[in-house]
């Protein structure tokens, strides 16, 4: 059977050059253009590289439009349903949901690592203690490289093996300790007697002064938020984890800067801008006027937590989230009006035709948002939370990147569109502006 192949043509001279076709198992193949510059002189031109697959991989597979979402052919709803973010962790790093035996050796590699270095404490006294705890994040993760001189030779198997297991174990005790420098409170230490989901609740609200203890509700809705952030594919974070990696940067240095890039607004800010938006409507009366200045694409006003740009469907994440937020909610009790406004808004919304019709549904940031809050996380820390689930498919996309044979360091290039070679003129003959 001969390979696919795909030819190109220049119209003006008539010349055909023909290129590879490297086919998926899942998904739009891609024409490799690898040799187009070489054969042609030409580059190609994709602005955010919506049309270029950056990379082959066999984590994570999307179809927006069926609104498919698989970690290595698992389900996503299956997985939230049937596994623990720490089953889902060992399917990303290593390709298989582990069997009983791989699943009490990987969680006690991880739950028995959670501790950070004593020395790490002061690195947060240096911060204002109104930092922004994503600053914090930045700074402290990059910093781990400094403490952990065994495991940062990536072409050893077994170091990053390590890393990978230091930095799933270590970033949620470094969230919370974010939380708990912002809010001036006593770090707490993790317990290894609690699972991955229940020791994190616990060191973000637990104080000395009282037990603590997470009701099952919240921390198998943890654990679901978790597993529904743990990798996107090729998306801006985990992009840029990859490009730094390709430097063969550190392993810490490489999830400090997917950290940096979901710090942005577009990207990892998506549920705090929910919350934003129920505050900017204020109350359930109001939602008819803001549904109608969503409608009108000149006003500015956009409804946050509905459509995806990869899910042209149904987000299947927010599919599970829903009935987490229920249960969350149910079980807390919580009487806020901001809350009860997001049910409202939920309701009306999808029974709009104009929103039915564009399928612009709820998606995972809007009831993970809302869960975030009735847990009693502050706004700020959101982006975090979504760091401490992340960090899973960042870590396991660097770690395939490493592995695989003849990888290069990335390095784009460009349409130049600036000025073409002119002289330097001496200061004085040079012209005056405005």
């Amino acid at each position: 059977m001969s390979k696919k192949t795909f030819t190109l043509t220049n119209d003006q001279t008539g010349e055909n050059w023909t290129f590879p076709v490297v086919e998926s198992t899942q998904g739009p193949s891609a024409i490799d253009i690898r040799p187009l510059f070489a054969k042609t002189g030409h580059l190609t031109l994709d602005p955010g590289f919506t049309s270029t697959a950056s990379c082959s991989s066999g984590l994570t597979f999307i179809d927006g439009d069926e609104g498919i979402l698989q970690h290595r052919g698992y389900d996503i709803r299956d997985l939230a349903e049937n596994t623990s973010f720490l089953e889902v962790a060992h399917t990303l790093l290593y390709g298989d949901l582990p069997n009983r035996k791989e699943k009490e050796e990987f969680e006690k590699n991880i739950i028995y690592h959670t501790m950070v270095h004593e020395q790490i404490h002061h690195f947060f006294r240096g911060f204002r203690r109104d930092a922004h705890p994503m600053a914090i994040m930045c700074g402290v993760v990059g910093a781990l490289s400094s403490f952990y001189h065994d495991s940062l030779d990536i072409w050893d198997p077994r170091q990053r093996e390590i890393s990978a297991h230091r930095l799933i174990a270590k970033i949620p005790t470094l969230a919370a300790m974010s939380l708990k420098y912002m809010l001036g409170q006593p770090f707490v230490y993790p317990r290894n007697d609690m699972s991955y989901a229940e020791n994190f609740l616990h060191m973000c609200f637990s104080v000395p002064a009282e037990r603590y203890q997470p009701s099952p509700a919240l921390v198998k809705a943890m654990d679901k938020i978790l597993i529904l952030h743990a990798d996107h594919e090729q998306n801006a974070s985990t992009s840029t984890v990859r490009l730094a990696g390709s430097s063969q940067a550190n392993p810490f240095a490489c999830i400090a800067s997917g950290i940096a890039s979901l710090w942005g607004p577009a990207h990892g800010g998506a549920n705090q801008a929910v919350l934003e938006m129920l505050k900017q409507i204020g109350h359930k009366n109001n939602i008819p006027q803001y549904l109608e200045k969503a409608k009108d694409k000149d006003d500015p006003f956009r409804l946050m937590g509905f459509g995806h740009r990869v899910y042209k469907n149904y987000d299947p994440r927010a599919a599970v989230l829903k009935s987490s937020s229920d249960a969350v909610l149910d079980e807390l009790g919580v009487d806020d009006p901001m809350l009860e406004l997001a049910r409202e808004l939920e309701s009306i919304a999808l029974e709009d035709d104009y929103f039915i019709e564009r399928k612009l549904f709820p998606n995972v940031d809007f009831y993970s948002g809302i869960i975030l809050k009735a847990m009693g996380f502050p706004t700020e820390m959101f982006t975090v939370l979504f760091a401490v689930a992340r960090t899973v498919g960042w870590i396991s996309q660097w770690k395939e990147m490493i592995e695989e044979p003849g990888h290069r360091i990335g390095r784009p290039r460009q349409v130049y569109n600036g000025p073409t070679l002119r002289p330097v003129l001496p200061l004085k003959k040079r012209p005056a502006k405005g």
